[in-house]
């Protein structure tokens, strides 16, 4: 099936990469041969964006494709909303409040379920970014669920990753958690009208300065989404950051190596069901000999 798809796929058609996504998504028959098929591709600049709730991340995402559209490039984004622990169905619907890009040509907006992702992540999240750098735009965002810490895979995606946070956080500056500090490229203080919006974003830039990485110094970046302030400033940085990692050979090691640990990890543990182990279990409650590790073990090495 996949290879009707494919052609279009390559050729930046865009119902063929939403084809190719559900394909993925749905693991249909076929599906792991179209991604075999995938050639590489690095002309894409992927980017995570995450923070805490109410950073107004899908506000910032919608003036960052209009600010790059006014410079004629291609955007895609896959906005992660939580699952409906019923239907695993995205519950937030982010393209909503991207709407005013939804039917424009060189825009495509894919929101994804989380499924109970632990990193606040779908499952597929790496898979669907292969695709869509497959039909080559010239930029990806990715826009997390924003649930905390746990978030921090992000980063094992996304070649750029952005925290946004709010002046209202600078209470929590000392206390930030230290997972989002360490994966941070760049630091996005939006809704930066605020009061105390100054000694936030200079209390940040201390911070930051501590955690530089390599080469590659911290920017802590003001914006207010809902007036296109600071935008400009937000893409020079994420193209700065792409030149200065983009040759270090280290850092796509560890980038390619972390996909492929997480793809192996989904791949491995695909025949294990929930509702089966409850089920012998429950048998091997009954017979007053069950053991979790000699359980775990004979599942090991089954």
């Amino acid at each position: 099936m996949y290879q009707q798809y494919l052609p279009g796929l390559l050729g930046g058609d865009i119902k063929s990469l939403a084809r190719c996504i559900s394909l993925v998504e749905n693991e249909a028959a076929g599906y792991e041969q179209l991604l075999e098929q995938l050639p590489v591709c690095n002309h894409t600049i992927v980017v995570g964006i995450t923070g805490p709730p109410g950073a107004g991340k899908s506000t910032l995402v919608n003036a960052l494709i209009t600010e790059l559209l006014t410079q004629e490039k291609s955007v895609a984004i896959i906005a992660v909303d939580p699952s409906s622990p019923f239907n695993f169905g995205a519950l937030l619907g982010d393209r909503i409040r991207m709407s005013q890009h939804f039917n424009h040509p060189k825009v495509f907006i894919r929101s994804m379920a989380s499924r109970g992702a632990l990193g606040g992540l779908s499952p597929k999240i790496i898979e669907v970014s292969d695709l869509i750098k497959a039909a080559r735009f010239d930029y990806l965002f990715i826009e997390t669920v924003g649930v905390g810490q746990s978030e921090v895979e992000i980063a094992g995606v996304a070649d750029t990753t952005i925290v946004v946070v709010v002046p209202e956080a600078g209470d929590e500056i000392q206390t930030m958690k230290a997972g989002l500090m360490e994966i941070a490229d760049i630091f996005i203080v939006n809704k930066a009208d605020r009061s105390n919006a100054d000694i936030f974003v200079k209390n940040l830039r201390l911070l930051a300065h501590s955690k530089h990485h390599g080469d590659w110094e911290i920017p802590v970046i003001k914006s207010v989404a809902t007036k296109q302030e600071g935008i400009h400033e937000i893409i020079q940085a994420i193209t700065q950051h792409h030149k200065a990692v983009m040759h270090q050979e280290q850092k796509h090691v560890l980038l390619l190596a972390e996909k492929a640990y997480q793809l192996i990890q989904h791949r491995r543990m695909k025949d294990v069901i929930k509702q089966e182990l409850q089920q012998e279990i429950k048998a091997l409650l009954a017979q007053k000999t069950f053991n979790l590790y000699r359980y775990i073990s004979t599942k090991s090495q089954a």
